[in-house]
């Protein structure tokens, strides 16, 4: 109660003192505007910043099955030389397995077990804790009787051993082997180095390293942290696989869902295509095992109850890229690649997807609503393909919501010629992008207010303020973009009649293997931080109500004047009406918010603040909440509520309704 006085006391001494504003926002709790859709916000995965691979999927093990294009990249021998007998030690070779899928093992010839070793570097080190247990596994086929034992050992950057467990293999057929390691300290640049007992030939295949500690306990699973920090955000959708790898360089390399689903060890390698793409963060090293594939997206999706949305290839290339086309008539394996994603996702058991759907251990459907046809193609290559695969879906399945695509860009000849193309097919939902500065999303509040309510509907699909250019390795995720792209979202949300779908671009970073900055999530091996423009998408969607209504000052909505930006909704299943007020000025901020249609308020109420005084800050591993929300009790009197509004601040208010 003390406490709940003073905060009272010192939010009237800054209301006094804040320099007054231009009358009162009026809040009209009766006056629907929109509904807010349960997808107004979610989360866009792209395995970019080793997001996936090296990230959101545990393992441990960087080619774990000897499939990149050099098939021993990730592992070393450190007392072998290509160049000797290797008489004092031994040396491992890639061998073809003349498999359609997992074409290469790796073949250990040891002739000196006292000096011969092989190990994994992991991603950028393997992140190991204390005391918990890390499930081992790997296929073995010895030759002969030479090899009996292959021992295990984490080892830490002092070569240290961490923990380690000897297992026994034998007979000359391939069979899965498994151990359990418990590191006996925490290590964020461990490796795993492998020993052999005797002299001779030991075949070896999927060596893998998982923590039991997942998401969900599940064996091969997510890392939990991670999924923590999204599950957190309480997603209306996952948007996946990305992005631009979607599309791929070429479309040899373009993702293929089915090439994601079953077996592991059926799922075949392919490079990333961020591998090469920026000249100033190459990474050799980032390819896709797909152990993180649409069978484990869907279940992600599920577990965190976002509707799962997947985009698929149109049949083009990357435009950025070599732009590769599909010619129209050669179209059909694309469009029957999205029907029978339809199918693995909603269709009964007994039918062939289902089936497949269903031996994965899944047989309930997954309930997918929304399809993605190519990720930001743009031009009438990608509206007369579009109009190939809308076709086909909605003939099949006419239910389904289709999002297309309105290009990369958020204005110019490719936007407005997608948009218009796109309108006169009364496309259902329109896929928008923009990676702007700071001050475009402050400028552009607005930019709905001006769209058609009864047009196709918006997915703002990927959006970043960035600090200093696009795709600059100098953005930053400081305050300064997190605020403007507050105050950009109260317009997303003030006109929820248009906009069905938002969602921040890139996700996550590997704070030593991105590519492309800014980021809403950052990791390293152990540790990971939502960065400020987490905590605004946070605030958000945790706060988005259930119904639009109008928030007014001086008969208009608030896009800037006086550096102040609003919007208001109500939630019916909680009888609360929630305003989210921004305001990105220097200045304290005084700000009466009348309710009208209300007969009564409750006489508490709370805010919830996100603020920095400086524009530059940002949040990071060893600061992961510098810049967090913080909650306070504010009181009403009769249907006014008293605000004084921090300089460079996000502010939440929830009232409930008597």
């Amino acid at each position: 109660m003390i406490r709940s006085i003073l905060l009272s006391t010192v939010a009237l001494s800054c209301f006094l003192s804040a320099r007054p504003q231009s009358g009162p926002i009026i809040v009209s709790s009766r006056e629907v505007i929109a509904e807010m859709q349960p997808t107004m916000y979610g989360i866009f995965f792209e395995d970019i910043n080793f997001a996936a691979d090296g990230g959101l999927y545990a393992e441990l093990v960087k080619n774990r099955s000897f499939e990149f294009t050099l098939p021993m990249m990730g592992w070393s021998q450190p007392n072998s030389n290509t160049h000797s007998l290797n008489e004092n030690s031994g040396m491992a070779t890639a061998m073809r397995s003349g498999k359609e899928h997992n074409a290469h093992y790796c073949r250990v010839e040891v002739k000196n077990d006292s000096g011969y070793s092989l190990i994994n570097e992991g991603f950028r080190g393997m992140g190991v804790k204390a005391g918990e247990a890390y499930n081992l596994s790997f296929m073995a086929a010895p030759e002969g009787e030479g090899i009996r034992e292959i021992r295990f050992e984490l080892i830490g950057k002092d070569d240290k051993v961490l923990a380690g467990a000897t297992v026994a293999v034998g007979g000359g057929d391939w069979a899965k082997y498994k151990a359990t390691l418990v590191p006996e300290r925490s290590e964020a640049k461990a490796r795993l180095k492998i020993t052999f007992k005797g002299q001779g030939i030991v075949n070896m295949d999927m060596i893998s390293l998982f923590p039991q500690n997942t998401w969900k306990n599940r064996p091969n699973g997510l890392r939990n942290d991670l999924v923590t920090l999204l599950d957190e955000m309480a997603p209306g959708f996952l948007r996946f696989p990305g992005g631009c790898i979607v599309e791929g360089r070429t479309l040899d390399r373009r993702y293929q869902w089915k090439k994601t689903i079953g077996p592991l060890e059926d799922r075949d390698v392919l490079i990333n295509r961020w591998n090469t793409e920026f000249d100033h963060r190459p990474a050799p090293d980032y390819y896709q095992s797909f152990g993180l594939g649409f069978f484990e997206y869907f279940q992600l999706a599920e577990d965190l109850g976002a509707e799962p949305l997947p985009i698929l290839s149109c049949g083009m290339a990357c435009q950025f890229n070599t732009g590769e086309l599909v010619p129209m008539d050669e179209l059909d394996p694309y469009i029957q690649d999205a029907l029978d994603l339809i199918e693995f996702a909603n269709g009964p058991v007994d039918s062939p997807w289902g089936k497949i759907r269903k031996d994965m251990g899944h047989p309930k459907t997954f309930d997918m609503k929304y399809i993605g046809i190519g990720n930001e193609q743009w031009g009438p290559e990608y509206i007369a393909r579009y109009k190939v695969f809308e076709k086909a879906i909605k003939a099949k399945y006419p239910d389904m919501i289709i999002v297309s695509g309105s290009g990369p860009f958020a204005e110019g000849e490719h936007f407005e010629y997608g948009m218009r193309e796109l309108r006169k097919l009364n496309a259902g939902i329109i896929d928008e992008h923009y990676y702007k500065s700071p001050q475009w999303f402050r400028e552009n509040a607005d930019r709905y207010d001006h769209y058609d309510p009864e047009g196709p509907k918006v997915f703002a699909g990927e959006y970043a303020a960035q600090s200093v250019a696009i795709a600059s390795p100098e953005n930053r995720n400081n305050w300064e973009c997190a605020l403007s792209e507050a105050a950009f979202i109260t317009g997303l949300e003030r006109n929820a009649a248009v906009v069905h779908l938002t969602s921040y671009a890139p996700l996550m970073a590997h704070t030593e293997g991105w590519q492309w900055t800014p980021d809403l999530i950052w990791f390293d091996n152990l540790r990971s931080y939502g960065t400020p423009n987490y905590y605004v998408q946070k605030l958000f969607a945790t706060n988005k109500g259930t119904h639009v209504v109008p928030a007014l000052r001086a008969g208009k909505a608030l896009t800037g004047q006086d550096d102040l930006y609003a919007t208001a909704s109500v939630d019916r299943s909680t009888n609360e009406i929630i305003v989210k007020i921004v305001n990105t000025s220097a200045a304290v901020k005084a700000q009466e918010v009348v309710f009208e249609g209300v007969s009564r308020l409750q006489s508490r109420a709370t805010i919830t603040v996100l603020q920095n005084d400086d524009l530059k800050a940002e949040n990071a591993l060893d600061r992961a909440t510098n810049i967090s929300p913080e909650d306070k009790e504010i009181r009403t009197h009769k249907n006014t509520v008293k605000l004084s509004l921090l300089p460079y601040s996000v502010n939440v208010v929830r009232v409930k309704r008597s």
